[in-house]
């Protein structure tokens, strides 16, 4: 019993990224004692969007409330705990700060190691929390801030291949939800909307065919936003259905298109797809047809809807590997809103062509 004990690892995990306070304990990277989440979006959707002052605000308001409330949850106390992990970047570098020093003061207060984390690293380990991962593998993030597909050749190891040049898909959701007058956060509105009408529009597929992976959604959205407008000078009515389902079948067809090519070229057995806009439902049953006719031994991996959008849980996860590999944080660990994946070189990205 005693070697039981010790062997169990816990990990406190804080995750304030953009507008949601998350704590949360998990246990040996793949079970959730608790994971708190504090929403933002009574307060943010007034807005039309996230406020970075207001966010960080809120953080403040939260976050110990967050972290009394996940331990209470998890049934633990500080000196059960491993290590504490946090979000320190990318995202708002106030609302960041607010996570970084909290886990800081726990940290310092109770003598634990500190172990930052990526807050994308963090999506891709949501998916631990479905089933273990096996490497090598590749990830499609898809979330407000990014809309990337990475490389994972071991665990921890990240190349991204291919990034948006412009929009990221969730911002292009949300820009798109304003011109229909669907309140914010409006990607699950649109989606719902989008299951009434038929892509009748036929929006441009930008970049869809091009020989790489990166993607661009900054002209979908200025043609959807021109036909709104053009039809309105015209005195027009569209059907509101039609274009939700007409933009979201323009950007399904891009990503899943160029995600199911680098399936192939890269030659892996498992998809991971994470980040908020990995809810989207239409996108997920895309993949499954896809994967079905084209795949049909890829392991597809999506965390539950619950897991998509930011949290603590997924930062614990992640966590537990960066803890096994010894990265540590320390007093001196600061926000990094710009933190990136590393991307792949010519030369190893060659190493994989046909």
């Amino acid at each position: 019993m005693e070697e039981t004990a010790r062997q169990r690892e816990l990990i406190l995990a804080f995750e304030s990224s953009c507008d949601e306070t998350s704590v949360a304990v998990v246990e040996n990277g793949d079970k959730i004692l608790s994971n708190v989440i504090a929403s933002q979006i009574n307060s943010q959707k007034r807005f039309g969007g996230v406020v970075p002052e207001v966010a960080s605000r809120h953080h403040v308001e939260q976050v110990t409330l967050c972290a009394e409330e996940a331990m209470t949850q998890a049934g633990v106390s500080y000196a059960d705990l491993t290590a504490v992990a946090v979000t320190y970047g990318p995202g708002l570098v106030g609302a960041l700060l607010i996570g970084v020093s909290a886990a800081k003061a726990v940290a310092f207060a109770h003598q634990l190691p500190l172990v930052p984390v990526n807050h994308m690293a963090g999506h891709i380990y949501a998916a631990r929390l479905v089933k273990p991962l096996t490497y090598p593998l590749l990830a499609l993030l898809v979330s407000g801030g990014h809309t990337e597909i990475v490389y994972m050749q071991a665990a921890g190891k990240f190349e991204i291949i291919g990034d948006t040049r412009d929009d990221a898909a969730g911002e292009a959701f949300d820009k798109v939800g304003r011109v229909l007058n669907l309140a914010y956060p409006a990607g699950k509105k649109i989606d719902d909307l989008a299951k009434q009408g038929q892509d009748t529009f036929h929006f441009p597929r930008a970049m869809m065919r091009e020989n790489n992976y990166d993607f661009s959604f900054s002209g979908l959205k200025s043609a959807f936003i021109n036909t709104v407008h053009n039809a309105q000078q015209r005195g027009e009515a569209l059907v509101p259905a039609d274009l939700a389902a007409s933009f979201q079948a323009s950007v399904i067809d891009v990503i899943v298109a160029k995600t199911m090519r680098a399936v192939k070229e890269y030659g892996v057995n498992q998809l991971v797809m994470a980040g908020g806009v990995a809810a989207n439902s239409g996108l997920r049953a895309r993949f499954q047809q896809e994967i079905a006719a084209q795949a049909p031994e890829l392991d597809f991996v999506v965390p539950p809807l619950r897991l998509c959008g930011d949290n603590g849980a997924m930062i614990g996860a992640a966590a537990h590997v960066f803890y096994a590999q010894g990265i540590r944080g320390d007093g001196h660990l600061n926000a990094q809103p710009g933190l990136s994946f590393a991307y792949m070189t010519p030369e190893r990205r060659a190493t994989f062509s046909k």
